[in-house]
């Protein structure tokens, strides 16, 4: 599988500074479904940081998996920014890591719960640290999208 090399290069760029860190990291992720884990074990040594990934692309794995509340979920919707940063700090608990990363979002093509295509909610929770929680705004297709998604997830691991 050939991945886009920004990509690579910037997970490859992660791996070395959560390592320099001593730091483990769990991936939650929604509109990328596996994305930012791919293009992290992409890089030699990544099992050196990378712990876990968790797919949670449906609400109920989201709830079931890291334990995103499902109220939280029917009063916000699944894309916003208190569910971004209930799965972060959700997979950062799951995986007894030091920090995690959550993305979810609506790639498209249209448009989910009333939301537009290229809306994404990046959250990054750490221990010790403050959980950020970003609004983006992507433009193009799909794998346009996902990718712009996971370039910004690894951009907030670095910050």
């Amino acid at each position: 599988m050939t991945l886009d090399g920004d990509l690579v290069e910037k997970a490859e760029t992660v791996i070395s500074a959560l390592k320099d860190q001593g730091l483990r990291l769990a991936t939650a992720e929604s509109c990328t479904g596996g994305l930012i884990s791919a293009a992290l074990t992409a890089v030699p040594g990544s099992s050196d940081v990378l712990d876990r990934g968790f797919v949670t692309y449906s609400n109920e794995a989201k709830h079931e998996l890291i334990g995103v509340p499902m109220e939280m979920i029917e009063e916000h919707g699944a894309v916003s920014a208190p569910v971004a940063e209930a799965m972060a700090k959700g997979a950062l608990h799951a995986a007894g890591v030091g920090r995690a990363v959550s993305v979810t979002g609506v790639a498209g093509p249209g448009q989910s719960e009333r939301k537009p295509a290229g809306l994404v909610f990046i959250g990054c929770a750490g221990s010790g640290v403050e959980t950020i929680v970003e609004e983006h705004h992507f433009k193009g297709d799909r794998d346009a999208v996902r990718l712009a998604s996971a370039l910004a997830a690894l951009d907030l691991l670095l910050g």
